[in-house]
């Protein structure tokens, strides 16, 4: 083991580590601290998403999955972000089978709470690795035979929709579809006579729980504003160090997609999301990969708990204003991450109409 990493007695040093066997290629990356006659090599992650980007990527690599012996993260780490690593990996078909081991700084106060909620084992640090090698060497063996006999026993982090919003989620987004459709059909022509380009625009999103999915806009941008993007940060109006892009009389729209845009009706597509089952009615807004990728506070995690939605708090609190920082937005995410219900959903439905029509263009 890495005795910088699993020897010292605070967990505010731990965050995401991922055992790693020594079969196979040469890792990406090695700790400089790490033991040479050691078996095992640890890499470090600085966020869950990075780790859990990373961890699914390997899963669709010959050898690779195999070659991991578990995952393991600091207790209080997985506390500030609610958990939210333990319930991607809980929610993933192969990476469920994997260990999941949480550190201590002190005596684990009640291992049997944390295994309710999917924890495999806790220990306190500093770990004693041949305990630890033991136990994770049980542990691989032992969930594959669960696995096999569907025998993992329940946890509390099951983050599939209630069925009640789910069913309101797909009855809503077919009703609001059908009577949108003479919208959607002359602004999809408007769309294609404008430049002869494609009508829809499909992107990768970060939604609920780290999964990502197509997501679906009527184009509003000429054909090639991605590769423009870098150009544009210059003019974001956010801090220069910001996670998020909001870019006021952004030069990439087109004149049909400043009018589809400022009546939202570039967002219609997304019923198609929210019928598919990537997204709900309500919920926080997807994010592009890049924009997940740098949210690197453990406590902004929190957001992915929440549905990933085509309206929600920050929509009808600050959508199209330009005086909203990146921290507010994220603060209105996390808010409603924390107290969405089925009744808070309808509550901001019944606001979305006063926020369609963007007063910004941005």
């Amino acid at each position: 083991m890495n005795p910088t990493l699993l020897r010292t007695s605070s967990a505010k040093e731990q965050k995401v580590m991922v055992l790693l066997g020594l079969e196979g290629e040469t890792p990406v990356f090695q700790s400089s601290s790490f033991s040479e006659v050691n078996p095992y090599r640890l890499r470090e992650f600085e966020n869950s998403y990075l780790a859990f980007r990373w961890l699914e990527a390997r899963v669709d690599k010959p050898g690779k999955l195999k070659e991991i012996q578990a995952i393991i993260c600091g207790h209080e780490f997985l506390v500030s972000e609610d958990y939210m690593l333990l319930r991607a990996i809980k929610n993933h078909d192969d990476l469920r089978e994997i260990p999941f081991i949480s550190l201590y700084a002190d005596e684990v106060p009640d291992s049997i709470a944390a295994m309710k909620l999917g924890i495999d084992d806790c220990f306190a640090l500093p770990v004693n690795e041949e305990q630890l090698e033991n136990r994770i060497a049980f542990l691989r063996t032992f969930k594959k035979e669960q696995i096999a006999q569907n025998k993992l026993p329940e946890d509390n982090l099951d983050d599939r929709l209630p069925r009640g919003k789910r069913v309101f989620d797909i009855i809503f987004a077919s009703l609001a579809l059908i009577a949108a459709s003479p919208f959607l059909l002359i602004a999809a022509l408007a769309v294609k006579l404008t430049d002869g380009g494609d009508i829809f625009y499909t992107s990768k999103r970060v939604g609920t729980g780290y999964r990502i999915f197509d997501f679906l806009k009527l184009r509003s941008m000429y054909p090639d504003a991605d590769k423009r993007l870098q150009d544009m940060k210059a003019k974001n109006q956010y801090d220069d160090d910001a996670v998020f892009m909001k870019i006021a009389n952004d030069p990439r729209v087109t004149p049909v997609g400043r009018i589809i845009r400022k009546f939202s009706i570039d967002e219609l597509p997304q019923l198609i999301n929210v019928i598919k089952g990537d997204m709900s009615i309500v919920g926080n807004r997807p994010l592009p990969v890049y924009e997940a990728e740098q949210l690197t506070r453990d406590q902004w995690a929190r957001r992915f708990l929440a549905p990933a939605g085509i309206t929600g708090l920050w929509q009808v609190s600050k959508r199209g204003k330009n005086d909203m920082s990146m921290q507010e937005r994220i603060d209105l995410d996390i808010s409603y991450a924390k107290n969405w219900s089925f009744w808070y959903d309808i509550k901001l439905i019944l606001r979305t109409p006063f926020s369609i029509v963007q007063s910004e263009d941005v």
